[in-house]
């Protein structure tokens, strides 16, 4: 097994995290899956993931609960008002229709930038939502038809973030691709204030270039690295070592960079001795797609590992 002497790079965005409660796990998967599905920052909207999960011991009413993630590239006045409405929308189609419901602020530590939640959620109550203080928190509490009133507290924190943390896990069959790609994202499900967008990813992308088959598709394929084009690309150009067959990527955003450095020592730690797993790498774009570089060497792993590019 070997790790590449390279860095993963990885750039800012605005996150809010949050704690979802339900009455029963039912209706819990089906608010948080909704409310942090199709990641989709590549088309300018926004991306979520699950941090953990949470007993009725651990949330602030007493239920069953989740912590969740919710993110958006940039972090100036157009990606502010962008992550606002993209926050409002997924919260009105993705939690408050689902029964029994509630949302608290859950971002560690504190900031200044909060976002009232009232024009973009609490208004669905078409005028008759009220404020109620409950939990010591003040909620919006947004009437709706199934009885169990729709309550979100009003403030949710928002700060800057690092996303687009990875790892490449180059593996010796796709079976052996899937089982340390779930040991990857189950250790990281282990860490707080960090989420895995894809889980596992079966298509990393690559920068769009100028001269892009497809430039309205967006990023597409990192063909160089695709295991079945052996043979149809220019061997040069081909990037699979041998005996590789699958490359799981596993991306991952937190609040911070030593969060997103500590989940990839963690994870690099936890997979190193699996059966099938040949090679591991970062994903980067030469420096050019945002200001983190975090070399691989700089983790604090055994160098005996390592190899040159």
């Amino acid at each position: 097994m070997e790790i590449e002497d390279t860095y993963c790079e990885a750039f800012e965005g605005l996150v809010v995290q949050l704690m979802v409660t339900a009455q029963d796990t039912l209706f819990l998967d089906r608010a948080v899956n909704s409310f942090t599905a199709l990641p989709s920052t590549v088309f300018g909207d926004a991306e979520g993931g699950i941090v953990k999960w949470l007993t009725k011991e651990e949330t602030v009413d007493g239920r069953i609960g989740a912590i969740v993630q919710l993110w958006v590239t940039g972090t100036g006045k157009k990606a502010t008002a962008k992550f606002y409405e993209q926050l409002g929308r997924r919260m009105r189609q993705g939690i408050l229709v689902v029964p029994t419901t509630a949302v608290f602020n859950y971002y560690p530590g504190t900031t200044e930038f909060k976002f009232n939640m009232m024009n973009n959620v609490g208004h669905c109550g078409d005028g008759y939502e009220w404020i109620v203080e409950k939990f010591n928190r003040k909620l919006i509490n947004v009437p709706i038809m199934m009885g169990y009133d729709f309550s979100i507290e009003e403030e949710l924190t928002y700060a800057k973030g690092v996303m687009g943390g990875n790892l490449w896990l180059f593996c010796d069959s796709i079976d052996s691709g899937i089982k340390i790609g779930r040991e990857g994202v189950k250790i990281i499900a282990e860490l707080d204030n960090i989420c895995t967008t894809f889980d596992v990813c079966s298509a990393g992308s690559k920068p769009v270039p100028p001269d892009a088959k497809f430039p309205e598709i967006g990023p597409s394929t990192n063909h160089t690295f695709c295991p079945t084009l052996k043979g149809t690309i220019l061997k040069e150009e081909f990037k699979v070592p041998e005996g590789v067959k699958s490359i799981p990527e596993l991306i991952f955003n937190a609040i911070d960079v030593d969060t997103i450095k500590l989940a990839m020592k963690k994870t690099i730690e936890g997979i190193i001795d699996m059966e099938g797993l040949i090679k591991i790498s970062a994903g980067n774009y030469e420096g050019k797609l945002g200001k983190f570089r975090i070399p691989l060497k700089e983790l604090g792993l055994n160098k005996n590992y390592f190899i040159s590019n």
